[in-house]
């Protein structure tokens, strides 16, 4: 690093910091827009290069760089608008082009993060990166939006203005099972569920048709091409044929296992998405790591940081003395780069601050003042705090994180929340992942406090029950929440509600005893409330493998027949038996929720030509006609707004 005649610290182009040099200039113009001969003259590095652009094959080569580097920006955040000035002609030889950095019309909110809510944040942060769908109205969203580009937003949120706030943030590591289950589905819509519109994330039509179906009320809003492809397969459903459900003995056994991608609809085109790295938004780059630095001390002017501390939050925990010189030297280093110029003096260069150099050098402090007002970029854009909220608020009631963090993302979303205007947090979910349903609590507290639950529920085929039970565990099962409910609970029911009590009498087929227990659903109860018992209850221990092997003791026999052999999604089904049938295959399972296995022939009837018995048949046409009919109302609701 040298020093100028003016004692100025004058900056080496050798490590390639175009994209801080575009920033810092851009920046100190802003609100001005620049055109592209202004940004090649005033970065010092595009001057050496292209001059003043005086012939084309300089203009070429400047716009393939900029372009370069003004994604390399977009993929870190910072967005670069750009806009073609009414004056400009081929003709006269003016720019046709303009540009500045995209801000947005609204403050960013600044708040501080507590240490132990980075792990949560650095999750939400992904999860929201991750969600195409904005939490703009839906009459600002793109008529047609296609399915087949990737969910990354292909307009950056400027989120990396988080790291101003939240510094350590680059550092986290995101769980690998989030980051699998986000990053596998590649597809987003609008689903209204109960008047609501949830963003959620899939995999492929079949996996959104599952969503919308296994919602009672709810149906596509758009893209057009998700609807359009939800109609398909009602459609399809209007149509199936009684199967044969007699078995061939020589049937083959189907394993489940996890389809690492699923076959692509129709509609959603040959071009596949690019799964994200992992921790595909944790920053690692050496000018990300700058950008990182540069905007935290932007929003901290004129504060104290050791290089220690720093080194800390922007590189990693060392794991000893030598590793944390190391890091203090690459800290050091990000400094001086920041508060450098160009040669000449004259170009805006990167000096973004001046630093208190004696203090960095007697006690390795750092302290920034004057940074070309980029402090604008720090904190949180309203639009970016309302996705994150709600990611957080997603994490804190999905089987995603571990129960402590889950635990913390509760604590945060109540502090997030207060900075989004009520009814601006968008709803989001991922397929497969069901959130803490809406009797969750009543049914967890009831087994905290070994009490018994006065509850009002779906059963498989639809009918409103009410029952009186004693729960024990509540589990998950391939994202789903289930209940294990002890039903001999007379001795414990108080008299006003002991005709509430119904034991369950099935026989398990190995011992010729009573089960006792009800496997329910959390999300079909529809009403509950803790009743305390008349004595202290005295329930048997159940494992949760056992309990799956009465859901398959207790269920109904169930075929259904497809076009054609070795689909992927017959491999999800558990202990189901296959057998050739003409150009497709017959699949034999057993069924402990009729309502589910409506669902799933529906959504998977562009494979599915027949299905028995004749009783879940006529459920499953009543219900595609009756989906196609809500279907059409919300559409002409949503016109009509």
């Amino acid at each position: 690093m040298a020093e100028g005649s003016n004692g100025r610290r004058r900056f080496s182009d050798k490590w390639g910091k175009h994209e801080l040099d575009v920033l810092a200039v851009l920046s100190s113009a802003f609100p001005q827009w620049l055109t592209s001969r202004q940004i090649a003259q005033r970065v010092k590095a595009y001057a050496d290069s292209y001059g003043e652009l005086a012939d084309q094959a300089a203009k070429a080569a400047f716009a393939k760089q900029f372009q370069r580097d003004r994604a390399k920006l977009a993929a870190m955040g910072i967005a670069i608008e750009s806009r073609q000035p009414e004056y400009s002609s081929k003709s006269e030889g003016q720019d046709f082009a303009s540009y500045r950095l995209q801000l947005g019309d609204e403050p960013r909110i600044r708040l501080r993060f507590r240490p132990e809510d980075l792990p949560v944040l650095a999750a939400a942060n992904y999860l929201a990166r991750s969600m195409s769908m904005s939490s703009m109205p839906a009459h600002t969203q793109p008529a047609h939006a296609s399915r087949t580009a990737p969910r990354v937003p292909q307009t950056p949120i400027p989120g990396l203005g988080l790291d101003s706030i939240a510094p350590g943030l680059g550092t986290q590591h995101i769980p690998e099972n989030l980051v699998r289950e986000v990053d596998s589905r590649r597809f987003a819509a609008t689903v209204a569920v109960d008047g609501e519109h949830i963003n959620v994330a899939y995999s492929d039509s079949d996996d959104l048709a599952m969503f919308v179906l296994e919602h009672p009320n709810s149906s596509v809003v758009s893209p057009p091409e998700a609807v359009a492809a939800f109609h398909r397969r009602l459609n399809a459903a209007t149509q199936f044929q009684l199967a044969d459900d007699s078995a061939n003995p020589m049937s083959a056994k189907v394993r489940a296992h996890s389809i690492e991608s699923a076959e692509p609809d129709e509609d959603e085109g040959s071009q596949s998405a690019k799964a994200h790295k992992k921790n595909a938004f944790q920053t690692g780059s050496e000018v990300d790591r700058r950008l990182r630095l540069m905007l935290f001390l932007s929003a901290h002017l004129g504060e104290e940081y050791s290089l220690p501390e720093l080194a800390e939050r922007f590189i990693g925990r060392p794991k000893n003395d030598d590793e944390m010189k190391k890091y203090v030297n690459t800290i050091h280093k990000d400094i001086n780069t920041l508060t450098t110029v160009s040669d000449d003096g004259e170009m805006a260069g990167s000096q973004f601050f001046d630093i208190d150099w004696s203090l960095l050098d007697a006690e390795g402090i750092v302290s920034a003042t004057n940074s070309l007002g980029l402090e604008r970029l720090a904190g949180i854009s309203p639009q970016y705090m309302s996705m994150l909220t709600a990611s957080v608020n997603y994490l804190a009631h999905a089987q995603l994180l571990p129960e402590d963090q889950r635990e913390q993302a509760r604590d945060l979303y109540g502090r997030l929340v207060k900075y989004v205007a009520p009814g601006e947090t968008p709803w989001l979910s991922l397929t497969g992942y069901e959130l803490e349903p809406r009797c969750f609590d009543a049914v967890k507290l009831a087994i905290k406090d070994h009490a018994l639950l006065n509850m009002e529920y779906r059963d498989g085929s639809g009918r409103v029950m009410r029952r009186l039970v004693a729960p024990s565990k509540i589990y998950v099962d391939e994202g789903v929440y289930y209940a294990a409910m002890w039903t001999d609970v007379e001795q414990y029911a108080p008299d006003d509600l002991k005709p509430l009590v119904r034991k369950d009498m099935t026989l398990n087929k190995e011992t010729g005893e009573p089960r006792i227990w009800q496997v329910l659903r959390v999300a079909r109860i529809e009403e509950a409330s803790v009743v305390t018992p008349t004595k202290p209850l005295d329930i048997p221990k159940v494992s949760v493998s056992d309990l799956r092997k009465w859901i398959i003791d207790t269920a109904t026999p169930a075929v259904f027949i497809t076009d054609q052999p070795h689909l992927d999604f017959i491999k999800t089904l558990a202990d189901a038996d296959v057998e050739p049938c003409g150009e497709g295959e017959k699949v034999h399972l057993f069924v402990q929720s009729d309502s589910w296995f409506v669902a799933f022939c529906i959504a998977h009837a562009r494979h599915i030509i027949a299905v028995a018995p004749e009783t879940l048949r006529t459920m499953m046409i009543a219900r595609a006609e009756r989906e196609l009919s809500l279907s059409d109302q919300v559409i002409e609701t949503e016109r009509e707004q």
